[in-house]
């Protein structure tokens, strides 16, 4: 009986992992398509029918791309900005969200619902701004003019508020205070621990979106030795007649760190999330 429930369960789940095959192959094929490009010459960006195989031009094309800008550099750039502000953040956010969910104090709401309306408010309305202070205070062109405006992350502060709220439970916190254990102390050695995984998916979210932006990077960084990879590659497509299999080849080897990343921490990130759906 046992055997003919499992035959029935998987021939009902078939279609299910059909469909997520199916969406899996589709989202993948972006990335093997860029691979495709990086490994053909420019002719074949916009050849009919398009080229399905790799080719044989994948070290010529990032021999290309090493001529024309600094990528290593603009990658170690890349890296420390996004380790530094991932860091930072998961700092900050965890410590306000450990106050949001276990502290009590005048307008904890009205902050709270402050901080998470700057979300709905389009980061481009803040470019002058953000610029004006950063010149004033001599960050331009350097890494932590770059990445400052990411420090205060209302998407983070949420996650970490709900995560402490449904995680931690308020009588281990009290019992902490009976032990005489201060606020900072209950945050390292209780919240921290049980808040791994909720880290591990923000610290990827944080992580990938810094190193995507290019806007503020572009606006803030001017000197070569300070490109992130986003700005470098920029530079790039100023040429007419652009070189696509070069310019893919870059894009292509600025993508391979975050697959990197996200292989490292994809348990934690996955557990985080099944975590979340359970309770």
């Amino acid at each position: 009986m046992s055997k003919a429930n499992k035959k029935k369960f998987s021939m009902k789940s078939v279609p299910i992992y059909a469909v997520l095959i199916l969406a899996s192959l589709l989202s993948l094929f972006p990335f093997y398509w860029m691979f495709v490009m990086a490994t053909r010459p420019s002719e074949a960006y916009n050849s009919i029918p398009p080229a399905m195989i790799p080719g044989t031009k994948l070290v010529e094309n990032f021999q290309n791309v090493l001529d024309q800008i600094p990528f290593f550099q603009a990658m170690w750039n890349t890296f420390l900005l996004c380790t530094i502000t991932t860091l930072l953040v998961l700092l900050i956010s965890s410590l306000a969200g450990f106050a949001f969910a276990k502290f009590h104090f005048p307008g904890k709401n009205v902050l709270f619902v402050s901080i998470l309306l700057t979300m709905v408010i389009p980061p481009q309305l803040g470019l002058i701004p953000q610029y004006y202070l950063v010149s004033q205070l001599g960050w331009l062109d350097t890494l932590f003019g770059a990445g400052i405006v990411y420090l205060l992350n209302p998407l983070g502060i949420f996650l970490m508020r709900q995560y402490v709220s449904q995680s931690v439970p308020d009588e281990l916190i009290e019992a902490a205070k009976l032990d005489g254990c201060s606020n900072f102390r209950i945050y390292r050695s209780i919240v921290l621990p049980i808040i791994k995984p909720a880290f591990a998916t923000l610290g990827i979210i944080v992580f990938t979106l810094v190193w995507g932006e290019f806007l503020w990077q572009f606006t803030v960084l001017r000197s070569p030795e300070s490109y992130t990879l986003q700005v470098a590659l920029a530079s790039l497509n100023e040429s007419y007649n652009m070189d696509f299999g070069m310019v893919l080849s870059g894009v292509f080897w600025a993508t391979v760190p975050l697959i990197i990343i996200f292989l490292m921490f994809n348990k934690l990130f996955i557990s985080s999330i099944t975590e979340g759906s359970v309770k």
